[in-house]
């Protein structure tokens, strides 16, 4: 291993059919409303994590949910987990403000996210 740890999963895409009805479900359980609210992406921090709603999945078309685990390299970390048997899906990338994002697959087929701010 290469010593890069991570520092928890701190994000969660949500993939939704219908934003508004996803933000008012989402608000209603958080008990705030989206800090990011625009018509292709509505975000809600609450205690140290990010809930992402991205209506029809998204670019990314996911289908489930996914968590995104936060790590200080992320280009170390995608090495040493498709070393270990993870391919990529999407690799590391630019989503804004300086924030790399990437997924990968496990060998049992479940999509990771992976972040690095």
């Amino acid at each position: 291993m290469t010593g890069s740890s991570t520092q928890g999963v701190k994000t969660v895409l949500h993939p939704v059919s219908d934003l508004a009805q996803a933000k008012a479900v989402y608000a209603a359980l958080l008990g705030v409303a989206p800090q990011t609210d625009g018509p292709h992406y509505a975000g809600f921090d609450v205690a140290g994590q990010h809930i992402g709603l991205l209506p029809g999945g998204g670019p990314q078309g996911l289908t489930t949910p996914v968590a995104y685990w936060h790590v200080p390299d992320i280009e170390a970390k995608v090495a040493e987990v498709t070393a270990a048997g993870a391919t990529v899906k999407e690799p590391a990338h630019d989503v804004g403000g300086g924030r790399l994002v990437a997924t990968v697959i496990d060998p049992d087929g479940n999509l990771l996210g992976l972040v690095q701010d």
